[in-house]
């Protein structure tokens, strides 16, 4: 069992917390929100911090789970930040999706302390961190993903280590590459059925037994004929993270042209207002079907 700290309990780091916590394993937690992070305290036990420094302070390892590049700069860099607390031989695990310059600066940065970084990019969504069984993909030295993998075990049923720091961003990048496009090509099968006469959810039962079966078909079929958005993973969000693999697509010279189509066809969701829908909303954007 380790002494470890958790920065950012949102709607990830506030479960993969208390997995950690559950598990044995001695956790202090910080938030920015106070009252989140005391709500998790009396819910799971462990520790309260007022800062990220704080929550470090004799920590082996610390994981963070944040919004985007600019937040884990915050967290991590201030004066008051996750750098100032840690020790030489500690690690620092960057859950957040996030690019992967800030990744490599990050590391440079706590390397020059004698601390040991990995990004670690979850794929799962809120059910997955909830029920402990998230993807992982990571980036570091081998040594330092060797010594928190076990850890991250709590929260995640795969775990893998790309390669060098930034690796993980660069496959999370790839990882919403792929679900941009299967999600358009669901929301379009959909409206086609619905327009074509077609009972909806016998054909998601019938084509998902085939070659068109998907996560998202499996979890996000019946509700995108039903129009229900109001969960899962936020348009918001998708786009920022299209954003960093389009701009690494511009530094790499990768072409993604369905990437940045869907991107905006996720930018006419938020200008419907449903910024804070799940990514299954691309649907919104079709016409329904004409009333006979």
């Amino acid at each position: 069992m380790a002494k470890v700290a958790f920065i950012g309990l949102g709607v990830m780091g506030y479960p993969m917390a208390g997995h950690l916590q559950v598990a044995g394993h001695q956790v202090t937690v910080y938030n920015r929100t106070i009252s989140k992070a005391q709500q998790w305290v009396q819910h799971y036990g462990g520790e309260l911090a007022a800062t990220p420094k704080e929550a470090s302070q004799g920590a082996e390892v610390v994981f963070v789970c944040v919004g985007n590049d600019d937040d884990l700069r915050q967290v991590v860099l201030n004066d008051d930040g996750v750098l100032a607390g840690l020790t030489p031989g500690s690690v620092l695990v960057d859950h957040t999706t996030a690019s992967a310059d800030v990744a490599r600066e990050l590391a440079a940065l706590a390397a020059e302390l004698g601390v040991g970084f990995v990004d670690a990019p979850v794929s799962g969504g809120q059910a997955g961190a909830e029920n402990g069984v998230l993807t992982v993909m990571a980036g570091g030295e081998v040594a330092s993903f060797e010594r928190v993998a076990p850890i991250m075990e709590c929260y995640a049923r795969c775990a893998e280590r790309l390669g060098p720091v930034g690796s993980g961003q660069l496959c999370k990048m790839v990882n919403q590459i792929c679900i941009a496009g299967v999600v358009q090509g669901l929301a379009e099968g959909m409206h086609f059925a619905q327009h074509a006469g077609l009972d909806g959810e016998k054909v998601l039962e019938v084509i998902s037994k085939g070659a068109a079966q998907s996560w998202q078909m499996e979890n996000r079929g019946s509700t995108m004929l039903k129009d229900e958005y109001d969960f899962g993973f936020a348009v918001d969000w998708m786009r920022k993270d299209l954003g960093i693999a389009l701009d690494e697509a511009r530094k790499n010279q990768a072409q993604l042209p369905v990437t940045a189509l869907v991107d905006q066809y996720y930018a006419d969701v938020q200008r419907l207002g449903g910024n804070r829908l799940d990514t299954s909303s691309l649907k919104l954007r079709l016409p329904k079907p004409s009333k006979p």
